[in-house]
Order: C-alpha cells, then structure tokens, then sequence
C-alpha cells in the first residue's frame, strides 16, 4: 500500500482543510471543484493568488478543435485533436482592506479554513488579513443551470473602522494549460458596462476544420451592503469596483451573481438580449433564497442517491465525494452531452468522451437517476454513429461530436474494443430497464453498423481454421500493437451475437439480408481465443506468457508509478497491466465463467496489475467480493473510492478521474452486495466488510425504488412499485415491502 499524503481531512459530508495547501495547491483546487453539469471550475481562488495555480472553468459542450498534423501523419490519423478550453474567468474578485490587497499567498493571511460541503453543493473558504475575517462562500446552481454565485462576508476582529473595497472581474484573457505555444482560443465580441453590471461576450478562434465556433457571454451583478464606485471595460475584461465601511459588530455582505449563457442554446446575436432579461430575473431574488434552491435541489438528488456507510469515515466520504462530483458534472439533461474523464475539474484527456461511460457510468445511472438520463446516454452514440474507413462504424475513442478527436496511433487505431463498449451499453439498457423500445429501432442501427464493423475487422487464418482480430490495443494500454487480445475478441464475437439474436426478435429487412448475419455466425463459431490449459486461463493476447511475469510485489517501490518513472519501451517490454483486461471481459459477461474460471484468472492477472489506471480498481473489487476475498475487495474499493482524495496515482492536481468515479458505487452494489441482472433476473448475495458496521443504498430498478441495508442482517425495502420477484443468496423470493434475512458470512 501506497504511503498517503492526505491533504484534506476527514468528515462525512464535507472536504476540509485548514491550511492553504501552497506546495500542492493544484491538488487542493482539483478536490475543490464544483460545477452543475452545465460549467463548472476549480477551486480557484476569487481573489489574488500570486503563488502556483491552474485557473479553470469549463462550459460544458464548449471545446476547440486544435491542430495535429505533423511530418509523419497517416492515412486514418484524425485532422484535429479536440480538447476542452479553459472559458472565461468570471470569479475574480480582488478585495482591498484599507488599500491594501488580499493575496491569499502572502504571510498576512493567517486563519485559513476551508470546506467542500457535498450536501449542499457549496464551497467556503475563510481567512483573516489585516484585521478582518472574510468568508467567501459559493456555488453553481443546479435550480438555474446558468447561474453562479459568489458571496463574502467581511467582519472587523481589531475594533478599527476598515475600508473594503472589491473589484470584481470578468476576464478573457485566459490560456489553455496545453495550449501550443501559449495560444489563445477566445477572442472578445463585445464588452460593455451597465447600470446592472458588466457583460463580456466571447467568441472562439476560427479554425480550418469546418467545427463551428463557439460564443460564451457572461454578466455579473450584485447585491448586499456595498455601492458601486467605479466601472471599466478593458481589451479583454470588465471590471465593477464597490466600496462599504466596515465597523466592528455590523458585518458586510457583497454577492457577485454571474450568468453565462452559450451559442449551444441561443443564438449569438441574442445572448446579450438573454442576458438582460435573467438579470431582471434573478434580481427578485435574495442569495438566502439561491442557497436555499440548490439546498433543495441537492437534497432531493442525495435523497436516492446516497451510500450510507457506518463503521468508515474515509469509506464514507470517498464515495460521497465521488458521487456529488460524478452529479455536478452530468445529471442527463441534455442528450447532446456526455461524460468527460476530467469533467469541469481540469483539461487532460481533452476533456471529451471515451468508452468509460458506457462501460462504467451507465450502470450508476440506470440505477440512480431516471431511465431517461441513460437512454440519453444512448441517444448521444446514435446521433453520432460513424462512419470511418472499413464496413460498418467504428465509433472514435475520444470525441466531442462523433469525429475522432485522438492524434495517437495505438489508441485511434487499435483500442477498437471501445466499439464493443457501445454495444454492451445497449444490452445493459435493456435488460436492465427491461424497455427493448430503444433496442429495436434506435438500438439495432447502432448494433447493425459495430457489427458489420467487427465482421470486416477480422480476418480468417487458412492455418488455424479461426478468424482473428491483429494489430490491437487492448483495455491494458501497457500492451500495444498486439494480436488476439482475449478480451477484444470476446467482445467481438459476443456483438455479433447479440446483434443477431435482437434481429431475430425485432426484423430489420430494410437494414440487412440473412446471409449477412450467417457469416457473422461462421465468425462466432470459428473465433480465435487465446488460452493456456495448463494455468486454466485466457490468455491476455498471443506472446504475453513470454514475458518476465514478475509480480508486481516485487518490484521497487520507488518504480511505481511505472508511467512517471519506466521510459515507454520498458513499460511495452514489462509484463505489467495498467488496468484490468481479462478481467473486464469476465466482469462484463459474468454468466458466462465458472466460479472456479474467475478464481484462476483473478489469481494470476491482478499480483500483475499496476491499478495504474483509475478504471482499474473496481472491476477488481466487484471480482474479489464475489469470489470471497474480503481483504482485496476492501482494499480495491478504498483504491477506487479515494483515488483522488488521497492522489494514488499522483495525478490529482491535473483534475479528477470523473468517469472512474463510478467505481466505488460499482463496488459496493456489484461487489460487496453482489447486486446481478442476468437475464432480468435481480438478485442479491450482500457480504459485510469487517471494519464496517453497515451500508445501505437505494436502486431504480424496473419502476421500483429499492432501498437495501447491510448489517447484521440484510433488509429489502420496496418503497416504490409493485412487488417484484427477486433472489437473495440464491433464493427466490417476492418483495412486496419489506423483507430481512441473516447475513450470510
């Protein structure tokens, strides 16, 4: 086990710190992220922060299409690589107490405190500098998709009358982190001062991709016990400058209210006019009744949503944590958005999709939100079904509109098991929600074209009598250019399958002819897996026993992790496993494997896997629980649970691993409580953690709300629904309300 630097402190609902985190202030800013699905940033600070620090905030939908053809460019290579861009700064707010400013990394703020409430959805932080505690608090809220609000409270401690001034700040002039050469994406439109605020209104740079450019406009007003002094309109930013005396018990209050508003939505000639019209609205409204809005607002999420844990205070809030980021970045309203692995915490990955959420995000969702947040989820694939090069579509790995928007070959070109991903989101919507409507129309154009896609991948080898699949990545990105990846051949030929069997129950003449489907069978029957009779396993891809199999426990600490310290070649040579592989294969067609199949491979994969990816650790507690290895299904749920609370990989202060949030709800249904949906049929078979004293959990299933607690005893509770046939321990039984049974241990 890693030793741990734990930044924050330990509280079931809340982040904390008491102290500016100054030598790992970006960690502190990715764990103090908040957003609401529409935008979103990081823990900035509002005021000035003269020491290291990775300003951001996104809008969701909002990105650029920056270039990457360089020298060595191939055939198939995508013309640009998409990434989200850092959008305006519209949280600056610098304070002056008696002229003198504010730099929260200066020696005269002493007093520092600060909290992440995931309850409520709002960050606070206070301090005290020449003689006056402030209290900055804000939030983006989820009752008004475009609002963000910032509010300080200011309060004389030394008994002197202080001057407070705030120049509150909306600025342009912003840069990706990443950004070639320092490049900027925005250009300013238009800037104005109003008798309500100032507005800024921005538009991205043009590019030769044919992307259609994007117009953001932000307006900031105010409220509370200061009078406006000063405005200024700049090149690239406006500024409105307010002043209050500050006398000792008589606080002061200052809300600064931003709106942003998009092209995504409304026309760009029309932002300003839209602008106007939320201020008037907002206007009516005190920052009590704001917070009190996102107070109900959250609650009502948390109120399905929730994963008691008693007995673990660091299990507890890891997955509260999870969940509450997992929920301000994506709650399924809008069907033109999806998932980002950094969501509004940071810019790696280019902040697009990836396969993470069909395999990983849908399942939360059909579970914990309405049917309707995972259809949409299904809806974005089909209104973006592609068409790239061979027969059928082979879906991007990383896009923001359907085009793929990743410029390395080993990935755009060979991680094609994503296309399998979209097919497996299908099944799972279905046989889930037991709906087949999205299946039989939308569902089998998307199934129709991967599986034409697969069909056309392979090829038949005269010698062995077996089609292959060659040239591949697998899950396990340590692993390039290999052949026969079990897992991708798995995938494969189970989409064939499945495709085929949904056209048997729903026709589709005028999308496909038998003989089609007759040759994806030929594959089915004739498909190549590699396996070793001897260790009794799948064999991650062809040549991989070759290897020097050193368990990873035998390695050097100071190796790990291998992607910061092993030149790539060494990391290719090594037989080490960044994520699980097989094991996502045994995990996604469970039914499938023997217990005693699972034990064998879990047994030799994980001492080789390095959990170096933030998707590895759940699929890797959801097995050990299910084959009765409390110990490692613990210690994979704390690895996936505070993966970024405790930076296991040491790369927290890039932003948050979103989409590997899920994980940790993963591993307590699908692991600890064994929550199954083979064939439609819902079982249960909960074990209890030692160092717990219980957990509880609710589930949408089928028109039902279920809550299910753990603890000495197991109780089934139908809060919602007609009665449903379900199992527990392997035993069938009707819930109509309520039902216990022991523990099995």
């Amino acid at each position: 086990m890693k030793q741990i630097k734990r930044i924050m402190g330990i509280d079931p609902w809340k982040i904390t710190s008491n102290q500016i985190e100054k030598e790992d202030r970006r960690l502190q800013e990715s764990l103090t992220s908040i957003g609401n699905g529409y935008m979103g940033m990081r823990g900035n600070f509002s005021e000035t922060y003269s020491g290291d620090s990775h300003q951001g905030t996104y809008i969701a939908g909002v990105w650029f299409p920056d270039k990457t053809r360089v020298g060595w460019w191939k055939n198939g290579y995508p013309e640009y690589f998409g990434k989200a861009i850092n959008a305006l700064n519209f949280a600056s707010v610098r304070v002056f107490i008696d002229d003198k400013e504010v730099d929260l990394a200066a020696s005269h703020v002493t007093d520092f405190n600060l909290s992440l409430d995931m309850e409520k959805g709002v960050l606070t932080y206070t301090y005290v500098a020449y003689g006056v505690r402030v209290t900055a608090e804000r939030f983006f809220s989820i009752a008004q998709q475009e609002l963000a609000v910032f509010a300080f409270m200011f309060e004389s401690l030394d008994g002197e009358i202080h001057q407070i001034r705030t120049a509150s700040i909306i600025d342009a002039n912003v840069r990706n982190e990443d950004s070639n050469y320092d490049e900027k994406f925005w250009t300013v439109k238009n800037l104005d001062n109003t008798a309500t605020g100032s507005f800024i209104v921005t538009e991205t740079i043009p590019n030769p991709f044919g992307v259609e450019q994007f117009t953001v406009a932000a307006k900031q007003s105010f409220a509370g016990d200061f009078t406006r002094v000063n405005q200024e309109t700049r090149e690239s930013s406006v500024l409105d400058v307010y002043e209050a005396k500050l006398v000792e018990n008589a606080p002061l209050t200052f809300i600064k209210n931003v709106l942003v508003v998009t092209s995504r939505d409304i026309e760009p000639s029309n932002l300003t006019k839209v602008l106007s019209n939320l201020t008037l609205e907002i206007s009516k409204k005190t920052y009590h009744e704001f917070y009190k809005e996102q107070e109900i607002a959250w609650k009502k999420r948390w109120e399905i949503a929730d994963v008691q844990i008693d007995g673990s205070a660091e299990a507890q809030q890891g997955i509260r944590f999870n969940l509450f980021q997992l929920f301000s970045t994506y709650y399924g309203e809008d069907e033109r958005l999806n998932i980002g692995p950094k969501g509004f915490t940071g810019e790696k990955y280019g902040g697009a999709t990836y396969w993470d959420t069909e395999a990983y995000a849908v399942p939360l969702y059909l579970a914990l939100s309405d049917e309707k947040v995972a259809k949409n989820l299904l809806k974005y694939r089909h209104n973006q079904l592609p068409q790239q090069g061979l027969k059928g579509a082979l879906y991007p790995m990383v896009t923001f509109t359907g085009v793929e928007c990743h410029n390395e070959w080993e990935i755009t070109f060979e991680e094609i098991h994503r296309n399998g991903a979209m097919a497996y989101a299908i099944y799972n919507y279905s046989n889930y929600t037991g709906d087949e409507t999205y299946l039989a129309h939308e569902g089998l154009e998307v199934l129709i074209e991967i599986a034409r896609f697969w069909a056309d991948r392979v090829h038949y080898s005269k010698r062995n009598d077996k089609y292959m699949i060659h040239g591949v990545t697998g899950p396990n990105e340590y692993e390039n250019n290999i052949n026969n990846n079990w897992y991708t051949n798995k995938l494969a030929a189970w989409v064939l399958t499945y495709t085929a069997e949904s056209l048997a129950k729903y026709p589709r003449p005028d999308l496909i002819e038998g003989a089609e489907t007759a040759h994806w069978s030929e594959i089915v029957d004739k498909m190549y897996y590699p396996e070793d009779e001897e260790l009794g396993i799948f064999v991650q891809h062809d040549g991989y026993l070759d290897k020097d199999l050193t368990p990873v426990a035998q390695l050097d600490p100071k190796n790990l992790p291998l992607n910061q310290n092993w030149s790539w070649d060494r990391v290719l040579r090594s037989p080490y496993i960044k994520q699980a592989d097989v094991l996502q294969g045994i995990y996604f067609f469970g039914n499938q494997f023997s217990l005693a199949e699972k034990q064998r491979n879990f047994d030799f994969y994980e001492p080789l896997t390095v959990h170096e990816s933030s998707l590895s650790p759940s699929i890797h507690a959801i097995l050990a629980a299910e084959l009765g290895m409390e110990d490692k299904a613990v210690e994979m749920y704390e690895r996936t649970a505070r993966l970024d609370l405790d930076n296991y990989n040491n790369d927290t202060e890039d932003g948050l691993h979103i989409t590997s949030m899920t994980g940790s709800w993963l591993s307590i249904v699908h692991g600890f409580a064994q929550m199954k949906t083979w064939d439609g049929q819902l079982s249960f078979a909960p074990f209890l953690p030692q160092a717990w004293t219980g957990y509880a959990f609710h589930i949408n299933y089928r028109g039902r709300l279920l809550k299910i607690s753990v603890g000495q005893e197991v109780k089934l509770e139908l809060l919602s629904g007609q009665a449903l046939n379900l199992e527990i321990y392997g035993e069938k039984i009707k819930l109509s309300n309520f039902v216990s049974v022991n523990l099995k241990k």
